[in-house]
């Protein structure tokens, strides 16, 4: 008997042994398969911190202005978020991208509000299940997390990204994004002009890391993957018409604007204001540089035309001697 009873606790650890290679040979497949996938991205917390630190914005500021523009995916500047439209290779588009992110946890969606602002707080989060319902977008659920295929993911044809123009503490004048929005369109068969659907908010500095690792291709003339997303934004290599400020009343341009030639006219001036505190910000910065040149020149002028004073000799005290017991003063 105890020989049975020891054979079956031999046969069950090298049972135990065996299985332990086998479920590790298994994870490291699973885990090249999902680097096989065209939408893996995968980074380390090194990277991550990396980017995210390049992309940040201070928290004290002099000066800020926040612009939220409209990107028509039609235009040529654009097309780099939009293609490929379907999965090439290795390659995916903006939105396949920050969607397959977001379905495996790795960043984090927001609700679009009513009033159009973004607000990155815990009870704002987005419900994925309520807007995959809402865009009609097809998946299934497998282990509590949803599989989308390929096919069945739309492509937006325009986005909302919201621009922070501000000036640090050293008056350093930058440009950044910090927001973005992508937009599904809806035709309206009323005035001919489709209908914007904004489908969630994405916070930049948490999706930067991400869109460091992805290469796109940016001119139809020049077909190599020359950028990273990352560089794309940062860059500003975008082109977007002003469709709101921050200001005190929250109103877009369309609600103070009544006609496009308005509209067009208020943008220029939105425009020509942010150009126009950039200019003066480097005129002030060598008109100073200017006068403190001009000054010093102007110092070094004059002191090398004053004439050097004179040195007076000092007289030597008289030298003395002493003969027949009297002292005599010899002066030279």
């Amino acid at each position: 008997m105890k020989k049975v009873v020891s054979l079956l606790l031999i046969m069950t650890a090298v049972m135990g042994v065996n299985a332990q290679p086998t479920r590790r040979l298994q994870e490291q497949a699973a885990q090249k398969e999902a680097e096989k996938s065209p939408t893996a991205v995968t980074i380390s917390d090194r990277a991550r911190s990396q980017y995210t630190a390049q992309t940040s914005m201070p928290t004290e500021l002099n000066w800020r202005r926040d612009i939220y523009r409209e990107l028509d995916l039609k235009k040529e500047k654009n097309a780099a978020l939009y293609y490929p439209e379907a999965p090439l290779g290795d390659r995916v588009n903006f939105f396949t991208l920050v969607l397959n992110l977001i379905l495996d946890g790795k960043i984090t969606a927001y609700e679009c509000r009513l009033d159009g602002n973004e607000l990155f707080t815990p009870d704002n989060v987005l419900d994925i299940e309520k807007m995959l319902d809402n865009f009609y977008i097809e998946y299934t659920k497998v282990n509590g997390k949803y599989v989308i295929k390929p096919n069945d993911i739309p492509n937006p044809e325009k986005y909302y990204i919201k621009e922070s123009n501000y000036l640090d503490q050293l008056s350093n004048y930058q440009t950044r994004v910090t927001a973005i929005c992508p937009v599904m369109l809806e035709s309206d068969f009323g005035d001919g002009k489709p209908i914007s659907h904004p489908m969630f908010w994405l916070n930049y500095d948490e999706i930067s890391p991400y869109l460091g690792q992805t290469q796109v291709m940016t001119s139809s003339y020049n077909n190599t993957t020359n950028m990273s997303l990352d560089d794309y934004f940062v860059m500003r290599q975008y082109e977007g018409d002003i469709y709101k400020t921050s200001n005190l009343r929250n109103q877009p341009l369309s609600e103070y604007c009544e006609t496009d030639s308005a509209l067009q006219a208020e943008r220029a001036r939105i425009e020509k204001q942010l150009t126009d505190f950039q200019n003066g910000l480097w005129n002030d910065a060598e008109a100073e540089e200017t006068k403190t040149t001009a000054v010093t020149a102007d110092k070094k002028q004059k002191e090398a035309k004053e004439p050097k004073p004179k040195k007076e000799k000092t007289p030597r005290a008289p030298r003395q001697s002493a003969s027949s017991g009297e002292r005599i003063s010899v002066h030279r």
